[in-house]
């Protein structure tokens, strides 16, 4: 691991030359504006598939009276909170750290919180997480909190939530398929309609084919790559042949792949309109699970990205940790204010450290390059999920490689984990498989004589989920049904 922030591949430092290169350090920090170039055309091409995949899964959903979410506005959304927060990230933070919508997140919004309440109500909620995060950053709250969730739930959070991910993937693009009458048949789900057929079928098979293969070969871009190849081959297919439904999407080339960007979902969120749909309890554990999804991984990205690019100081800390964390606190609020989920750090953000990025100055490129995808909606949504799913299958397998750092072989935090990582899937549910984690890790602990080695945070949340999960019988014990 690097420990300086030394010039790539040991090359001099550059002469300091102009504004630019003194307020963002270029030549202090060994860099060049060729390098931040190329750096911030690496990060935005190996993380734009968020551009496609999340307006797919948040219009996918519908909320709890039956409303929808346009994709075309989504689109717009997505493009607008990345290139704003990318920029003010890079401005602010002066590290090459760029900010989307979180794929987690969005997964969180759009099959936990909007069945329960309006979308308005869902994004308002996005917004409250993250001006509590913020909170947490400004009071000094946060290294509490990072210290009371052991590093193996952590760990398994984010493992439980990429097999999450896959298995919507494989449910968007129908290669799984739920079994109308799952209580008389051998299993709940099958292999697409029992058998995998049809052209759409054909090109998501392709398409996972096709990104796994760049994924191994290392190719920078893989999932953009795999999603663009896969879209021109659905355009091919949709016009020589019969394709009678490819979904929510229909890849139709349009009249004009440009348009005037809409930004009619901007705004669109109730801050506390939560709390009038489902109980404060539910509130506080969704609340939660966004802030703990969110969080922690921002925290694992930032110490990642900046140890990679050698910019960690003689402590091994983050510089300025404080304020990029509030940068990326107030992208969460952005994001739920503009109605396209939280937005959050991208790990993809280590392409650009790659091509040789060590300063703000590569997210003025990856940022301009979000602003100009404003003008491409057209072209975003033509792209069919059977073509887009492949990336879910694919980032899955990259949060499953985190499953490699759990200890196995200690039960105490073993169990617990994989009660995490399996509920998630299993129930579709991330807040449930993060509840029956923290469940088990206390009460593995206190059966152990180890429980003062548990935070109170800890003890508090995993009380507020055994409150969760047995809301109806205390709901009736209560006399309230």
């Amino acid at each position: 691991m690097k420990t300086s922030a030394t010039s790539p591949a040991g090359a001099p430092p550059t002469r300091a030359g102009g504004p630019f290169d003194r307020f963002f350090r270029i030549s202090e920090r060994g860099s060049t504006y060729g390098r931040e170039i190329r750096g911030g055309f690496a990060t935005f091409f190996t993380m734009a598939y968020i551009l496609v995949l999340n307006p797919i899964i948040l219009s996918s959903a519908k909320d709890k009276f039956g409303d929808q979410l346009d994709a075309g506005q989504l689109a717009t959304a997505t493009a607008l909170v990345a290139a704003v927060m990318t920029l003010i990230m890079g401005v602010g933070g002066n590290l090459p750290l760029a900010l989307a919508a979180g794929l987690g997140i969005n997964a969180v919004v759009a099959f936990q919180v909007a069945p329960l309440m309006s979308w308005d109500d869902a994004m308002g909620l996005i917004v409250l997480e993250g001006l509590l995060i913020c909170v947490l950053v400004l009071t000094g709250l946060r290294e509490a909190v990072m210290h009371a969730i052991p590093q193996p739930l952590k760990q398994a959070i984010s493992v439980g939530i990429g097999l999450f991910i896959a298995f919507i993937g494989f449910v968007d693009a129908g290669f799984v398929t739920r079994i109308p009458d799952a209580a008389n048949t051998t299993v709940p789900v099958q292999l697409g309609t029992g058998a995998l057929t049809g052209w759409p079928m054909l090109v998501f098979c392709l398409g996972v084919l096709l990104t796994i293969v760049l994924l191994a070969r290392k190719v920078k871009g893989a999932i953009l790559i795999s999603i663009v190849l896969m879209t021109v081959v659905a355009i091919v297919v949709n016009a020589v042949a019969d394709v009678k439904s490819w979904g929510l999407t229909s890849p139709s080339l349009p009249d004009n792949p440009f348009a005037a960007p809409d930004f009619g979902l901007l705004g669109n969120f109730d801050l506390l309109g939560s709390f009038g749909q489902v109980s404060v309890l539910t509130v506080v554990l969704l609340v939660f699970t966004l802030i703990l999804s969110d969080f922690f991984d921002t925290m694992g990205t930032v110490v990642g990205v900046t140890a990679e690019a050698g910019l960690l100081d003689e402590r091994g800390q983050v510089p300025d940790l404080g304020r990029v964390l509030l940068i990326d606190g107030a992208a969460a609020v952005a994001g739920g204010a503009a109605s396209s989920s939280s937005a959050t750090t991208y790990i993809e953000s280590a392409a650009g450290v790659g091509e040789g990025a060590r300063t703000g100055f590569a997210n003025l490129v990856t940022g301009g390059l979000f602003a100009l995808a404003l003008f491409l909606a057209p072209v975003l949504t033509i792209v069919p999920l059977q073509a887009a799913a492949p990336a879910l299958v694919a980032v899955g397998f990259l949060m499953m490689t985190q499953v490699k750092h759990i200890d196995w072989d200690r039960y105490e935090v073993a169990v617990p984990a994989f009660l995490t990582i399996v509920v998630m899937p299993f129930t579709y549910s991330i807040t449930n498989g993060i509840g029956a984690g923290f469940i088990a890790y206390v009460v593995i602990k206190a059966c152990l004589g180890k429980a003062r080695e548990v935070h109170w945070l800890l003890w508090g949340t995993a009380a507020l989920f055994l409150v969760y999960f047995a809301i109806d019988p205390l709901e009736q014990l209560l006399g309230m049904k």
